[in-house]
């Protein structure tokens, strides 16, 4: 690999570690071609980007790149190494987790998730568990939308308590109501007559 050959490589690292908020770095190594394509085929499902990076390169990218300092995963870079950048803090390890029911690899060296460093295989449990962000959204709205469900639902069968209570009084005024009418009507016949007499 030439020196331009390095920087462009380096400059493509930096680019997909730019804004990344979930970056696993994973061995792959043992995975024949099929199954290689396979995993980065699942990946890509899960919008999950995938790169295959030499060990020097990605931690010369990492160096470059301000507000993080990934010093701590850069023991882990050693044999095969594929990035993987994420918008869900739990999706790469699930993943690796899943295809690992068949296959030995992928193997987790380390991940930055959630600003915390995650070193060594024996994270992938701890990772699987993390909520998304989506997980904790929803839960807390489901949270928040219980007592609300409570008091609208006390207001609606109060609304209707009142109604039926309204219509209940509502009756008997309607029936009082042609009875009050009765004394007014001679009053309007009086009032019809009164031209007629003159």
């Amino acid at each position: 690999m030439t020196k331009d050959q390095k920087v462009v490589a380096i400059q493509e690292i930096k680019d997909l570690l730019q804004d990344a908020k979930v970056v696993y770095v994973a061995d792959l190594q043992g995975l024949n071609a099929a199954k290689s394509s396979d995993f980065r085929r699942q990946a890509f499902k899960q919008n999950i980007k995938i790169k295959v990076v030499k060990n020097t390169l990605l931690q010369k990218a990492m160096e470059q790149i301000e507000g993080v300092d990934y010093a701590e995963m850069f023991e882990t870079f050693k044999g095969n190494s594929a990035l993987m950048i994420a918008d869900t803090a739990n999706a790469p390890a699930k993943l690796i987790k899943d295809f690992r029911k068949k296959e030995e690899k992928p193997a987790l060296k380390s991940a930055f998730v959630q600003e915390t460093f995650y070193v060594g295989d024996e994270n992938l449990d701890a990772l699987v568990s993390i909520k998304s962000r989506e997980e904790m959204i929803g839960e807390i709205i489901g949270l928040l939308q219980s007592p609300i469900q409570r008091v609208v639902s006390a207001l609606q069968n109060k609304s209707e308590a009142v109604e039926a209570s309204a219509e209940e009084v509502a009756a008997p005024a309607v029936e009082e109501t042609p009875a009050e009418a009765a004394p007014e009507a001679p009053t309007a016949e009086s009032t019809e007559e009164t031209p007629a007499a003159e």
